[in-house]
């Protein structure tokens, strides 16, 4: 999916800052492109001119959150060996929980022609919430061969626990974002008691 006529990347931010501003202070109902180029700071017509309508930005603007946060898992695998599994873990969490907040999530729920723009992108190799399960589960599988996780640990389903949870709070999570941190650092705990070679997965 490309904007059409978007030719720096700084115009392309600059909206979706706007927007994820105006869905932070007011809601989804409050956003609107003459809103979000309010907000920008830019020429009212600047969204249309660029986007197919507030659906193909909206989808663009989720798209893109979901990118960077995949991109940001991508790099578990080179960080095998350092810190703790746990902690690891963690931060990629987080940094998913964050990517664009449950708001921005929840907004492409309520506007079906968005939210199939994104399962086509997501389809079509797009990456999302699949890309984040796969290098969650390359990251696990390098420090099994490490010795840090239980050889009988199943890294895939952790892998989709971890990130079926972060789906489910992305999609029906409130304002409380502490709450939910709170809640995933409880997870990944347990997750982690379970993937250690000395924990229930050793037991085989």
């Amino acid at each position: 999916m490309s904007p059409r006529g978007v030719t720096t990347p700084d115009v392309r931010e600059r909206l979706f800052a706007a927007a994820e501003r105006v869905l932070e202070r007011e809601g989804p109902g409050a956003l609107t492109s003459r809103a979000i180029t309010g907000e920008a700071g830019c020429a009212k017509g600047l969204l249309h001119a660029h986007y197919d309508g507030l659906d193909a930005f909206v989808a663009e603007l989720v798209l893109d959150r979901f990118a960077r946060v995949a991109r940001h898992a991508e790099g578990l695998p080179g960080r095998v060996g350092e810190g703790t599994v746990a902690a690891n873990l963690l931060d990629v969490a987080l940094a998913l929980l964050a990517s664009s907040g449950p708001t921005v999530a929840g907004l492409a729920l309520a506007r079906p022609a968005a939210a199939a723009r994104i399962r086509a992108a997501l389809l079509a190799g797009a990456p999302g919430f699949g890309t984040v399960q796969d290098a969650i589960t390359a990251y696990l599988d390098a420090e099994r061969l490490g010795g840090r996780v239980a050889e009988a640990a199943d890294t895939g389903a952790v892998a989709l626990a971890l990130v079926g949870t972060l789906h489910h709070l992305l999609m029906t999570g409130g304002p409380d974002r502490g709450a939910e941190r709170d809640r995933v650092a409880r997870l990944v705990a347990q997750l982690d008691a379970g993937l250690r070679p000395d924990g229930p997965a050793a037991d085989g």
